[in-house]
């Protein structure tokens, strides 16, 4: 499957949903005007100077809201791409609407199933993999708690199993969740060696997808002992994701846009409970970023990491809402907090001190811009097609890294 498409695309920094992570910066840019702006010449393929430029790439959820915009990124770099996944969850999702299956190696099956997962490494022969598939929704897991556990604990484990037996493997990011930390509602952040732990079955199976995966690293992948040493694997945990493409049951944007599309008011659960949210395309940098020094320098990255946003995007569903209702142009939203409710935390942040210090990652976008780039994305995917604008949205972010980097460019690029 031909993955030669050229990534080069000329994109305007002065438009308004253009990027950048230095507030100077970013009003400079417009304050300017897009006229007088010059243009930046983006080559995906050159991003981590060519790293994964011909590379075997095994993404596990390919098909969700995230494993998508992960497999697009990859392919514009020059990678070959193998997905393993279950069918999408509509015809709108954005795997479909982007044409990802045309675009890499589309498999479907069960994360549990553990002889068709291992003929997947063993046709395809990835070098790294990225493992996001999972069930992802909390209040889904009430329902079906014993298939949580399942696919997000014994899935992990199906996962870390091939990456041992696999004579191609090199790098394993294995993706969890920020609700795997044992919430006890704080003011400050969770770091990477705070307590882990859940209340509800779908964080507590994170929870404990982030004590096997430590398990395995320290047992099997341990640089002086470890049976399987030469690969190096690492957790990371994201906050609240937003962007185009999610269509999931239960989760903010999804539900406002639903709303919003039927003229019908918003029905928010728990407007004053306090998350971090973020758009799609920052923890997937993140994610990025570490896989390529992860396999460019080894154990000295291997561990877990938080990507969340800055703690000023880390606000009350309420007010998330109001915001997407303005970009939107109209539209209402209404308390309809249950009184006797499924237990959902009210309050939780990541610190992300490790990963600016350790790796040089930081967001680029403040919560608007965040909201921006996805309304943009349900604006248009009823009348023109989603692909380029994808594409565009993640070009448009690279160049706001490298614009942002002023004398020296950053990590990665």
């Amino acid at each position: 499957m031909s993955v030669e498409f050229c990534a080069e695309k000329r994109v305007r920094t002065g438009r308004r949903s253009i990027l950048c992570g230095e507030k100077e910066r970013v009003n400079m840019l417009l304050e300017t005007g897009e006229d007088a702006m010059e243009e930046m010449a983006i080559d995906l393929k050159k991003m981590f100077g060519g790293f994964y430029r011909g590379r075997n790439i095994l993404v596990t959820g390919h098909t969700g809201f995230k494993g998508s915009w992960l497999c697009l990124w990859i392919y514009l770099m020059g990678a070959r791409v193998t997905g393993y996944a279950l069918d999408p969850a509509t015809d709108r999702d954005n795997f479909v609407l982007c044409g990802l299956r045309h675009r890499m190696v589309d498999i479907r099956g069960d994360i549990r199933d553990e002889a068709r997962l291992k003929q997947v490494f063993d046709l395809y022969e990835p070098e790294i993999v990225f493992h996001l598939a999972a069930q992802p929704i909390v209040r889904r897991s009430y329902e079906i708690p014993e298939e949580t556990f399942e696919t997000n604990v014994l899935g992990t484990v199906r996962v870390l199993e091939n990456i041992c037996l696999s004579h191609t493997v090199k790098t394993g990011v294995m993706v969890t969740s920020d609700k795997c930390y044992e919430n006890r509602e704080q003011l400050w952040g969770y770091r990477e060696g705070d307590m882990l732990g859940g209340y509800d079955p779908y964080s507590a199976s994170k929870g404990c997808a982030e004590l096997v995966t430590a398990s395995y690293r320290n047992s099997f992948f341990n640089a002086r002992s470890g049976k399987y040493s030469g690969k190096y694997i690492s957790s990371v945990r994201a906050g609240n994701v937003i962007g185009g493409g999610d269509w999931s049951q239960d989760r903010l944007i999804p539900d406002c846009i639903r709303a919003l599309q039927l003229h019908r008011p918003i029905e928010i659960r728990n407007p004053e409970s306090v998350r971090p949210w973020q758009h799609v395309l920052e923890p997937l940098y993140g994610y990025l970023l570490l896989a390529y020094k992860m396999t460019e320098q080894g154990t000295r990255y291997t561990g877990s990491w938080n990507f969340g946003p800055d703690f000023e995007s880390t606000v009350p569903v309420g007010r998330v809402a109001d915001m997407l209702v303005s970009l939107w142009g109209g539209g209402e939203w209404e308390d309809c907090s249950e009184h006797i409710a499924l237990h959902e935390a009210s309050l939780l942040s990541l610190d992300c001190t490790k990963a600016k210090t350790f790796l040089g990652w930081k967001p680029r976008m403040d919560l608007r811009q965040a909201l921006e780039y996805t309304v943009e994305w349900y604006r248009t995917f009823r009348r023109e097609d989603v692909y380029p604008l994808c594409r565009r949205q993640i070009a448009a972010y690279c160049a706001a890294c490298m614009s942002a980097g002023e004398n020296s460019e950053p990590q990665g690029l």
